[in-house]
């Protein structure tokens, strides 16, 4: 039983060895190649593979993947950059949703449940696919800090908004008394857990210097405070976001001989969790029955969510123009170009209730989305970093 078990995943870990080194040879996004082999994977008779589901991305991946991408971010950058970010993340997912929902209702004749859930969940842009792609193109700080804020971000905010839009699609009451207590506590309550779940393990921390006993105090920062929000209905992204901010900016309380040891552990998590995850978006990919859905809908759906990004981008980048945090127009094609998504969207689209009439379009529609967006959007997004000299090399010189 347990070799069966961990088959596949050898087969996955070997994959993904191999896929890393020919990307680089290369030149081809890591994320791109980790997708087409999970494709081939899925036509090869009797391999064994993991499926895909919304438990597997949200309680084992998606919580090292947020905390590393936080344990990296610079406070002073963030705290800088925090009017921009918050503005796109919450103002621009709201416009990016809007346009989304209000096209698949006008235009394709859902009803504005299964609208909504699907204009919401496809909104934010994913860290998984952003982060990893951003790295590699060793984009500038000042453009890496933004993509990855806001990915981070806005997915905090899409995951408040579904967990809503989930509770009205299974009864709940809509009305404003109920929806916005359970919006702030999902939004605040998360962040709140995640910083006292931290603010522990720095102490702990504090008290070794041990770098083994800091790796795994960290791992427990990780996932014990997405996990600890996630079962009180809080936010158990913006959970482990708090918590690595915390962890990554309050280094003292980590020793310098331990602290290399803990970023390169948090390095080779989340290269891990984001092999994994691309790998199986891909074998999942190969057997979504587009046929089933139209590719007039498909067409329909992909342009909307560009347009949608484009709104959530353009107008809102216009309030800081005369600002020292002036986004300039390489920036903004590249946030709008680069709004990645991944496995969060998957992830909440497995969750759609079933009461719901368009659950099985929403779920297709959301692989053929994020297809594009992999295939299309990542395979061009180097091109379009170079194309402006935004990386650092190209800056340097």
């Amino acid at each position: 039983m347990n070799g069966i078990a961990l088959a596949p995943i050898g087969v996955l870990l070997l994959v993904a060895c191999l896929i890393a080194m020919v990307s680089r040879r290369i030149g081809l996004p890591y994320s791109v190649g980790l997708v087409a082999a999970g494709v081939a994977i899925a036509f090869i008779p009797n391999t064994p593979t993991l499926p895909l589901s919304r438990d597997l991305i949200f309680n084992i991946l998606l919580p090292p993947l947020v905390f590393e991408a936080a344990l990296q971010l610079p406070w002073r950058s963030f705290r800088r950059e925090l009017p921009v970010v918050v503005t796109l993340a919450f103002f621009g997912v709201a416009l990016a949703a809007a346009i989304v929902a209000a096209g698949m209702h006008f235009g394709l004749g859902w009803s504005w449940l299964g609208a909504a859930l699907f204009g919401v969940l496809i909104a934010a842009t994913d860290p998984v696919a952003v982060i990893a792609a951003f790295k590699e193109m060793n984009a500038e700080e000042r453009l890496s800090m933004l993509v990855e804020s806001e990915s981070l971000l806005n997915d905090g905010v899409v995951a408040v908004a579904f967990a809503v839009l989930v509770g009205i699609a299974t009864g709940a009451s809509a009305g404003i008394g109920s929806i916005v207590p359970s919006f702030l506590w999902t939004l605040f309550g998360g962040a709140l857990i995640g910083a006292a779940v931290s603010a522990v393990i720095l102490l702990l921390a504090g008290r070794t210097r041990d770098h083994l006993v800091e790796i795994t105090l960290t791992t427990l920062a990780a996932y014990g405070s997405f996990l600890m929000a996630e079962r009180v209905h809080a936010s158990g992204v913006l959970a482990s976001l708090t918590a690595g901010l915390m962890i990554g900016n309050l280094g003292r309380m980590i020793s310098d001989e331990g602290r290399p040891h803990v970023l390169s552990a948090w390095e080779f998590f989340a290269f891990l969790a984001n092999s994994f995850v691309f790998l199986l978006i891909g074998i999942q990919e190969a057997g979504i029955p587009v046929n089933r859905l139209g590719y007039v809908t498909a067409a329909s759906a992909i342009l909307l969510v560009l347009v949608g990004r484009a709104a959530a981008i353009y107008p809102l980048a216009l309030l800081f123009r005369a600002t020292k945090l002036k986004v300039s127009f390489p920036y903004q094609h590249v946030l709008f170009w680069g709004g990645l998504r991944g496995a969060l969207a998957l992830a909440l689209a497995l969750t759609v209730p079933a009461s719901v009439p368009e659950r099985v379009p929403i779920i297709i529609t959301a692989f053929v989305v994020v297809a594009f967006s992999i295939f299309v959007q990542g395979l061009t997004m180097p091109w379009l970093v170079n194309r402006f000299g935004l990386t650092e090399k190209r800056h340097a010189k």
